[in-house]
Formats: structure tokens, C-alpha cells, sequence
């Protein structure tokens, strides 16, 4: 039976994988919510008559019951989550492909998501595995005697080591997404932090357990793409950077590979310190057996040592920065393709001594945002939007180009997504320069004021892309 694919995503991902689709000779069905009645991934089926069957409306991105019957309804076979929403939800991943009616979940097998998607675990697994992680607790701590013990260790060897300011963080356990965590600088603290932390714990999560680690600050945020098969086959598509982040935590510039010399003279072997992270990584999605696509996250300071962070289960936005400088028969690969062929069965067909990797390559995340303001969201119409086209740029954008588009307030204001390569690190930065200064973005607010986009905050940072 030939495959059906339902995309349950919005915006420029879900253009991307129903591309994919089309590629790979399979058909699909795109879901969406009336907010996004005007984005392009809908409109280009809606206003053609002969693509109308393709889309269905539901409540919400994250009403399974919604997405499940529209693909019972259409005769779907697989479901591709995207980023965020149900990429990383082992129970989904588990519903889709335990019910009566079984779907293929486009992602790894469910209890690899569980497993990975708890970080405690991760954490375990990593060290039993002898991996580098952040020093402190891989379980809850419920008990303040022996919390303070570990907090005064880590302290200690922060100091013996001659780190500057050190200090830990106190986290509740059950916690994510930066709640339930205080920073001690000094023991004395920890008593009164702990119970508040606690305390937290039990009234948020109705779960005390306290995790503690070394807090640290100087360092790099790298990634270690990685693709794998249901036969056992794994592979990695370099690296890339994502330390230029929003207050928030959200990703604004990225690059790939993790390092460059032309960027900044680091106190360590760059190339060694990236091919270990990239040893680690491989030899983790070997424990676990993993099965797709997946990205290891992890932090290298300022003197080398790397920590593993956490393992993302999905496909990421910046997925395409590793593609761009990975050649696979001379030709750059596209993850999301590749992500949907390996899920459905298909072997690899290919080892790593067929993948080469060279160049560089720099993502933007162009976002509608007060960057002075604590990146606060600009919400209005777009009256003028325009890109140039180059062929060593590429643009991923739900925004119609031809027509006025109203930014929804239901979501991130992301617009697009900007990617240029080139033959070097320093070929890439000029061009990304070069490509932000020709974009155009014109439109208003309900105040009549004029939109607000973090371009000026791309290009002030491009500079600072893979430095300490």
C-alpha cells in the first residue's frame, strides 16, 4: 500500500516536509488552525483546486484527537510531527503506533523518546557509558543533608580547579523550560535555596526531588547531527553552533561546523575536541539503538571539555546548516527527506565514508521582535517581503511573498529562516552580510507603527558567530 503522510505542523516546516513528500513520490495532508488560514503552507493548496483535498482544519496543533481523525478520515498511514508540538511526546509517538488503527510515528520508536526525553536519564546513561556530563546529581535528591554534601564538593572543586565566581544550580527535578531553578554562590545559601527549591518542587510538580549541578557560563552551545535506521545503521552530518541565542533561550544565529580558527583562537584542539563529541554521540545512539533522525546537544568551555546537555529526538529548524556543508555523492542530502525514507523502513544505503563535509554554512532566524526590549514579540501586518536569491542562500518562510500577511498572535512570530554557504567561514560571513542587507520587511502595526525584526540583531552578531 503506497504511504500517506499527515503533517501535523505549521509554517515553513511543514512546507519543507510535504516538499520531502513530494519528492519521494508519496502523498500527504497538511492540517491547520484558522490562525493560520493566510500562511503559505495552506494557501498553496487552498487556492488550487486541484490541492484542496490535501487540507483539513482542526482546533488545535496539539488536540490528538483532532490530528488522529483527520488521518483515520484521509486514510493517512504515517503522521510527521515536525519540531515541537508532538515531535518529542513519547505517549503520542506511543498512541500512533499501538491503536487499533496503527499509524508510522516519522521519529524514533517511542521508548527511545521517553528515554532520551528525560534528561535525568540521559544523564545516567551518559555517565555509565563514561560520556561527559555536567558535573552534579544523575537522580533526585530528597534528602537536605546529603543535597548540602554534594553542593559543598561541587563548590570545593569549582575553586580547586580556580574557576572564578563558582557556583551551582539547585533545580527541581520534575521541573523544565528554566523553572524551579536557583543559583548558589556560597554554601551558607544552600539550606534556605534547597527548601525553597523544594518546596517549589512539591507545589508545581508534586514532586520534591532536587537535582544540583556546576553552574557553568564561558562556553559554547554545539550540536552533532546524527541520522540512523532501523537496521542498525548509523551516521552523523557534522556539527554546527547555536550559542547566539535570545534571552529566552531561542536560537537566533547558527553555524556549521562548531568551530573555526578564522573565527577565534581557542585554548584547545578544536578538530579533536569536535570529532570526540561526535565519537560520544554515536557511540550513545548505539546504547540506545536509536532509529532516525536525532541532534545531541552539548556545551564545551572555554578550555575544551565538552558536557553532553541533552538529547533532541526530532528533527531540528536548523537542520539544513548540517546538510549544507554534508555531501553525499556530491550532492548536499535533505535530512527531512531522509528522516521520512528511514522511518518507513527503508535501509540507509549509504556509510559515513561516503559522506564528506566541507565549507561553511550560517543560519538567521529572522523574527519579529523588539531585540532592545528582551525580544519581546511584534505583532501587525507585512505589507512587503522580499529575499534575494543567490544560488549559495536558501530561504524557509510560511509568509506569502505576493499578498499582505497578518503575523497570528497565537505563535512565535518567526518569519523565516536564512541560510548562506560558502567555501569557507569567513565566505559565508561575508555573504550573510552581504544577503541580510538586500532583505526587505515593510509593515505596521494596529498603532500604525512601522515592524520591528531582529535584522539589525543578525547582523551586529555575525561577528561573534563560534566565539567565547
Amino acid at each position: 500500500m503506497k504511504e500517506k503522510v499527515l503533517i501535523a505542523n505549521r509554517g515553513e516546516i511543514a512546507i519543507r516536509i510535504a516538499n520531502a513528500c513530494q519528492s519521494l513520490g508519496l502523498d500527504y495532508v497538511i492540517v491547520y488552525t484558522s490562525a493560520d488560514e493566510d500562511s503559505e503552507h495552506v494557501r498553496r493548496h487552498l487556492d488550487d483546486k486541484s490541492q484542496r483535498h490535501k487540507v483539513w482544519r482542526i482546533s488545535s496543533y496539539t488536540d490528538p484527537n483532532d490530528i488522529l481523525s483527520i488521518a483515520d478520515h484521509t486514510k493517512c498511514t504515517a503522521i510527521h510531527p515536525g519540531y515541537g508540538f508532538f515531535s518529542e511526546d513519547f505517549r503520542f509517538a506511543r498512541r500512533v503506533t499501538v491503536r487499533d488503527r496503527p499509524l508510522t510515528f516519522i521519529g524514533p520508536k517511542w521508548e527511545v523518546i521517553r528515554d532520551l526525553g528525560d534528561k535525568i536519564n540521559t544523564k545516567r546513561v551518559a555517565n555509565k557509558l563514561n560520556i561527559p556530563t555536567i558535573p552534579g546529581t544523575d537522580a533526585p535528591i530528597y534528602n537536605e543533608m546529603e543535597a548540602e554534601a554534594i553542593a559543598e564538593d561541587l563548590l570545593m572543586d569549582q575553586k580547586d580547579q580556580q574557576i572564578k565566581d563558582p557556583s551551582i544550580l539547585v533545580k527541581a527535578a520534575a521541573g523544565g523550560g528554566g523553572m524551579g531553578i536557583e543559583e548558589v554562590h556560597q554554601i551558607e545559601q544552600f539550606r534556605k535555596i534547597y527548601r525553597q527549591v523544594q518546596n517549589y518542587a512539591k507545589r508545581q510538580f508534586g514532586d520534591g526531588g532536587v537535582l544540583i549541578e556546576q553552574c557553568l557560563r564561558d562556553y559554547n552551545h554545539i550540536e552533532v547531527q546524527i541520522v540512523c535506521s532501523r537496521h542498525g545503521e548509523r551516521v552523523h552530518f557534522s556539527t554546527r553552533n547555536c550559542t547566539i541565542q535570545s534571552t529566552g533561550r531561542q536560537k537566533r544565529l547558527e553555524a556549521s561546523p562548531g568551530f573555526d580558527s578564522s573565527c577565534f583562537t581557542y585554548d584547545f584542539d578544536s578538530n579533536a575536541v569536535l570529532d570526540k563529541i561526535v565519537e560520544y554521540s554515536l557511540k550513545l545512539a548505539s546504547h540506545v539503538r536509536y532509529d532516525n533522525v536525532g541532534t545531541w546537544e552539548w556545551i564545551v568551555s572555554r578550555s575544551g571539555q565538552p558536557y553532553l546537555l541533552e538529547v533532541n529526538t526530532r528533527i531540528q529548524v536548523e537542520n539544513d546548516i548540517s546538510a549544507r556543508i554534508s555531501y553525499l555523492r556530491n550532492k548536499q542530502p535533505n535530512l527531512i527527506r531522509e528522516q521520512i525514507r528511514l522511518a518507513l523502513g527503508e535501509k540507509m544505503g549509504y556509510s559515513q565514508r561516503q559522506i564528506t563535509h566541507k565549507g561553511a554554512c550560517i543560519e538567521f532566524r529572522v523574527v519579529a521582535e523588539d531585540t532592545h526590549r528582551g525580544f519581546r514579540p511584534w505583532i501587525g501586518t507585512i505589507s512587503r517581503f522580499t529575499f534575494p536569491q543567490h544560488d549559495w542562500s536558501a530561504v524557509y518562510t510560511h509568509v506569502p511573498f505576493d499578498r499582505p500577511y497578518v503575523i497570528p498572535n497565537d505563535y512565535d512570530p518567526n518569519l523565516a529562516l536564512a541560510l548562506v554557504w560558502g567555501e569557507s567561514m569567513d565566505e559565508a560571513k561575508a555573504r550573510g552580510r552581504r544577503f541580510l542587507e538586500d532583505v526587505v520587511i515593510e509593515g505596521k502595526n494596529g498603532k500604525g507603527e512601522s515592524i520591528m525584526t531582529n535584522l539589525p540583531y543578525l547582523k551586529e552578531n555575525i561577528d561573534n558567530l563560534l566565539t567565547f
